[in-house]
């Protein structure tokens, strides 16, 4: 493995799953394989689950780990070719991502969309040119368009806890106050959807009208704006909140309640309910949810580690060839 962006670049999902879970049961076995290696952690934006999961993962390979907040601590980067640099930017894409990769063997970079620009933000331009110039395997720590760390983690912890062989597993749209990107529930929807393909799950979204996510990301899915018909049976709910794709980066006033609460959870079949963190208390999720013992929040943020390892450990074995 050379790269992790998406689900494209994991061939067996129940195989990658299993790995991740041994390296939870024996996180120290592989301290040999990152020696004398370094992984260099890119932030263009907050990070807490992401930075400390990954480092931690690292450093439990045996790798040294070396992070930077491009928005706080980098020159301010340009991306596009053929422009005369006589802004605001700094440095170009092309230096700062060959420089990185002359530092490290392993990189992996965040960065989130304006949620201004659909195009531009869809044709992930900075992660890629990233990869292009970097020279070294990248991680996807979140991009524009994708969350893949946090996917992974979310099959894994799925895969811990389910009590039947095909869950149910049911993504819930979730108010919020402002516009939020489309990363994580496309991420989630595009290894969900896969894994439907491999009969490890059946897989339901439910939004209100207008919170269509890209079809690129939902081919499978079976689709609804009724939250309750959703909720149905389903073994596991994962909340989130996102924007308009249609009309991109909007919201909308949305009727109906779609706060997953104890009452609703008495549609479901016991589902444990998860979400990717942070979340705003009694606005996107009810507290007595996150309190009670149908909330899978922390064991699921505690599994980050895994994913990011087993993620971290198949390039360092690529490294090795």
């Amino acid at each position: 493995m050379d790269k992790f962006f998406s689900v494209a670049d994991i061939d067996d999902l129940d195989s990658v799953v299993r790995e991740a879970l041994s390296l939870k049961a024996n996180p120290y076995n592989w301290r040999e394989l990152g020696k004398n290696k370094t992984l260099g952690l890119v932030f263009l934006n907050p990070s807490l689950r992401t930075r400390l999961s990954t480092q931690k993962a690292a450093m439990s390979l045996g790798m040294d780990v070396m992070v930077i907040n491009m928005d706080k601590e980098g020159w301010a980067l340009e991306t596009r070719d053929g422009v005369i640099m006589n802004g605001t930017t700094v440095e170009h894409i092309r230096e700062a991502a060959a420089v990185m990769g002359e530092y490290c063997d392993i990189l992996g970079l965040r960065s989130f969309p304006s949620l201004k620009d659909k195009v531009a933000d869809y044709t992930e331009e900075l992660f890629n040119k990233f990869v292009k110039f970097c020279g070294v395997p990248v991680v996807s720590l979140e991009s524009a368009t994708r969350h893949p760390l946090q996917s992974l983690t979310d099959l894994i912890t799925i895969t811990e806890h389910k009590k039947v062989a095909k869950p149910k597993v049911v993504l819930a749209w979730a108010p919020h106050v402002k516009a939020l990107p489309q990363a994580v529930p496309n991420s989630f929807s595009e290894w969900m959807c896969k894994a439907q393909e491999q009969n490890l799950v059946d897989f339901t979204i439910a939004h209100p009208l207008g919170y269509d996510l890209s079809e690129e990301f939902t081919s499978g899915a079976y689709l609804t704006n009724n939250l309750d018909d959703a909720l149905a049976k389903a073994d596991f709910v994962y909340v989130k909140n996102w924007s308009s794709y249609r009309d991109y980066g909007q919201v909308y006033p949305v009727e109906g309640d779609w706060l997953i609460t104890n009452e609703k959870l008495g549609l479901t079949n016991d589902a444990k309910v998860m979400h990717c963190l942070p979340v705003r208390r009694d606005l996107e999720l009810s507290s007595e949810i996150l309190d009670g013992p149908n909330s899978l929040v922390i064991k699921e943020a505690g599994n980050r580690v895994w994913a990011a390892q087993v993620v971290l450990k198949r390039m360092l074995e690529n490294l090795k060839k």
